[in-house]
């Protein structure tokens, strides 16, 4: 990882410090309360002391960047140019002690992702991306598979309702749809590293924290991010496909494609 921008040098300090100070609770702390009726959707006083430890260090280092947090909310964006955090991605699995969770940070100016972090902090993995750069896991560059269509093993995120039931269903039939209830930035990684041919986001339960710093690692790693219906991609839309290059081809190309690119 070299040549990278003082935000960059910045963010990877903070949020290895930050991952650090989780990782001695893994396991051993309780939700202090519930988002909405679901079992995972659960907060615990670390997903807050962790986005504000992430706050204050980030302003101090660069004052002008602005901060959008899942917990705090937005503060400062009076720029085109913050951060968006995820303090504790799959906290359900932090607090059952399920080895599979991380702190996702990510930087977003004029709209574009410019930096992705995704820091597993228990197994102490980093996740780093800089748009134009390449994507990297412990300082050694990853690359999304090649595997061909038949072979790729594919998550799909999914709130299922009249309006995506044909979609999830043909996914389904098409390919080889797995789902071992990790979060979002777990998925991500696998997705850059080759363990997974894509991850499919259609009318998803996540947010824009949830997908962005994995869309880039994605990107980064020799990866097509698009939402839905193009070839192009927002990361305010949360309807995307992050996959390989033949997988993105077999989506929205050839015969009755799922999801064919609309001019």
């Amino acid at each position: 990882m070299e040549n990278l921008s003082a935000e960059a040098k910045t963010a990877l300090e903070i949020v290895l410090a930050a991952g650090k100070n989780l990782k001695p609770h893994f396991g051993k702390t309780n939700p202090d309360s519930k988002k909405t009726d679901s079992a995972a959707d659960v907060v615990t006083k670390l997903d807050i002391e962790t986005e504000k430890y992430l706050f204050e260090n980030l302003k101090k280092a660069h004052p002008s960047i602005g901060f959008k947090g899942e917990e705090l909310g937005s503060i400062d964006i009076y720029t085109g140019k913050f951060w968006l955090v995820d303090p504790i991605d799959g906290t359900a699995n932090f607090v059952r002690g399920v080895r599979s969770c991380s702190t996702m940070l990510a930087l977003i100016e004029n709209g574009q992702v410019k930096i992705g972090i995704i820091y597993d902090f228990v197994n102490d993995d980093m996740y780093f991306a800089e748009k134009g750069k390449g994507s990297y896991l412990n300082n050694k560059q990853i690359l999304v598979s090649d595997r061909s269509v038949e072979d790729a093993l594919i998550s799909v995120e999914c709130n299922i309702n009249d309006g995506v039931l044909k979609q999830f269903l043909a996914l389904n039939r098409r390919y080889e749809v797995v789902s071992a209830g990790y979060p979002a930035g777990t998925e991500f990684a696998m997705v850059a590293c080759g363990q997974l041919e894509g991850r499919i986001c259609l009318n998803p339960y996540g947010k824009d924290y949830d997908f962005a710093a994995g869309s880039l690692l994605v990107q980064e790693a020799g990866g097509i991010v698009a939402n839905l219906g193009k070839n192009t991609y927002d990361y305010t839309e949360t309807n995307l496909v992050a996959v390989s290059k033949k997988l993105f081809e077999s989506l929205t190309l050839g015969e009755d494609p799922i999801f064919p690119i609309v001019v």
